[in-house]
């Protein structure tokens, strides 16, 4: 049976808001550490949460830059943490790679879904099948949007 979507997830930083540029140290140009995510309204037969991290505006399409699964329920993910289990994400590495585009201001996409269980993949498994594994099981999801351009590019 489909879990029923029971609400939004609220994704915040107290790094960077939605739609601001994330901070340097984020970044490749950084210390290239996950930030710290604040998670709000989790549905309350919440058994994990997973969060992805893509970039839409890569040119060769949507790039991953971190996959992590079978976080216990929380609200709080520390600053360069690793609250689970990686998967290998589009530089070819289990662990978070932050924003660094070859050109350009990029959108970078901060998703983290509620889930009714905990996944039975392995770690390194890639963003198709992560998502095609959680689909069924998610009860609510939300997300948080920041920008970084490594060049002076004027934001609009």
């Amino acid at each position: 049976m489909q879990p029923r979507i029971q609400g939004k997830l609220y994704l915040t930083s107290p790094a960077f808001s939605q739609g601001e540029r994330i901070p340097t140290r984020y970044t490749c140009d950084g210390e290239n550490i996950s930030p710290p995510l604040e998670i709000r309204n989790l549905p309350k037969y919440t058994e994990s949460v997973v969060v992805v991290v893509e970039d839409p505006d890569a040119p060769r399409g949507i790039w991953t830059h971190w996959l992590v699964w079978n976080i216990p329920p929380t609200n709080l993910i520390e600053e360069g943490d690793v609250p689970g289990i990686q998967g290998t994400n589009d530089f070819g590495r289990l662990h978070y790679g932050g924003p660094c585009p070859p050109q350009g201001l990029h959108h970078y996409y901060f998703r983290i879904y509620a889930l009714d269980v905990m996944l039975n993949i392995k770690e390194g498994t890639g963003r198709q099948a992560l998502l095609r594994v959680l689909g069924p099981h998610v009860l609510a999801m939300g997300e948080l949007m920041g920008v970084y351009s490594r060049y002076n590019v004027m934001m609009a």
